[in-house]
């Protein structure tokens, strides 16, 4: 077995992909595993070991000290070094060359088109910089050892001799409740769970709350953070607003029990470049809790949609359209809960995270040889 470090600069260390699914199935198919990431100090997290890096406050502060996570990573003299963020493409390069290691680049999306939706960067900019962004991602995908792609759209963009998919599908039961509440006899709640931005269709969904007939009595749960948090009060100014109940940030069992409580899920992304082909974690995430969804209407997602019979696909754009498929759930109870129970489902038989593992430990198998 191989003693392997994870290392992130841009994810805190509880981020479910590269802690609980990555990080853990590595540990319990017996490698060493270390993680460095944010974290509060050094310790030890199920089979996992933690090493601290200090909050980085501010995009542009983190990007210029992305050398300490290396130096970190060369202290612990791994066999395989693992990392999860474009901007250590280039330090980790140069750790290979160094150590002579064994390097995997794990992409969780495609970085030349999700710069084009960045609102931090200036629009003018933005192409330039997701061009060098797509030639820094080249070069290192010549010199690294393995490649892990998120979704099969991402995988087709690196070398298929290097490249494993390991999709970001829901851990079985991880949101199971303790005490589950039978959805007929769920109140009328909406649940939103996830990072809040324009591009996520915030402003769409608070705007067909306000289209829904009073008489419905709905509900919005919203859990997550607002990016950038200015838009927080911007988005309270609509008149939706006050059918919403703002959570803040909630920890997996508190989503859990959020979703047990919930009859539909929301996952509205706009049709940016980067989301046409993406595969959102919460679209599975709302199928494993056994809730229907109301989703953009993507082709992919239509597909997944349509064959697994779990929810309906809209126009993320119009806040109508959103308003009338919550209608049409909530008078139709009992087509609801089939839709959610077929969601279920499918991500046991179909799109579960043990399947996603093996792959995964296939790659460190091969590269440890």
């Amino acid at each position: 077995m191989a003693k392997v470090v994870h290392i992130t600069s841009a994810h805190p260390a509880n981020d479910m992909r590269i802690f609980k699914k990555e990080a853990v199935s590595l540990a319990a198919a017996g490698h060493d595993v270390t993680l460095i990431a944010r974290y509060g100090s050094d310790g030890i997290v199920g089979n996992v070991k933690m090493k601290a890096l200090p909050e980085s406050k501010g995009r542009l502060r983190r990007f210029l000290s992305v050398w300490r996570p290396i130096k970190l990573a060369m202290a612990e003299r791994a066999d395989i070094y693992h990392f999860h963020d474009p901007e250590l493409i280039l330090p980790v390069i140069a750790l290979k060359l160094m150590t002579g290691a064994k390097t995997i680049y794990d992409v969780h999306e495609n970085v030349p088109k999700s710069i084009l939706s960045k609102f931090w960067i200036p629009a003018a900019l933005r192409p330039p910089v997701a061009a060098v962004a797509g030639l820094v991602e080249k070069l290192g995908a010549s010199i690294v050892d393995g490649i892990v792609a998120a979704t099969p759209s991402i995988a087709q963009r690196f070398p298929a001799d290097k490249t494993v998919l390991v999709q970001n599908m829901p851990i079985t039961g991880e949101l199971d409740s303790a005490d589950p509440i039978p959805y007929h006899e769920r109140g009328r709640l909406v649940a939103y769970v996830g990072s809040i931005t324009i591009i996520r269709g915030i402003n769409e969904i608070v705007r067909a709350l306000e289209l829904l007939p009073e008489s419905l009595g709905v509900r919005l749960m919203m859990a997550g953070e607002f990016s950038p948090l200015k838009l927080e009060r911007q988005v309270r100014t609509l008149d939706g607003f006050k059918s919403v109940d703002f959570l803040g940030r909630r920890d997996r069992r508190e989503i859990g029990e959020l979703l047990n409580k919930s009859r539909i899920g929301l996952v509205l992304l706009h049709p940016e470049p980067n989301h046409i082909e993406a595969q959102p974690n919460k679209l599975f995430e709302y199928m494993s809790a056994g809730i229907p969804v109301i989703a953009s209407d993507f082709p992919l997602w239509r597909e997944i949609i349509s064959e697994t019979g779990c929810g309906l696909v809209v126009d993320p754009l119009d806040p109508q359209a959103i308003a009338d498929a919550i209608v049409d759930l909530l008078r139709d109870p009992d087509g609801a809960a089939a839709m959610g129970a077929r969601g279920r489902q499918a991500t046991h038989s179909r799109y579960s995270w043990a399947q996603e593992a093996g792959k995964l430990v296939d790659l460190y198998a091969r590269l440890s040889r």
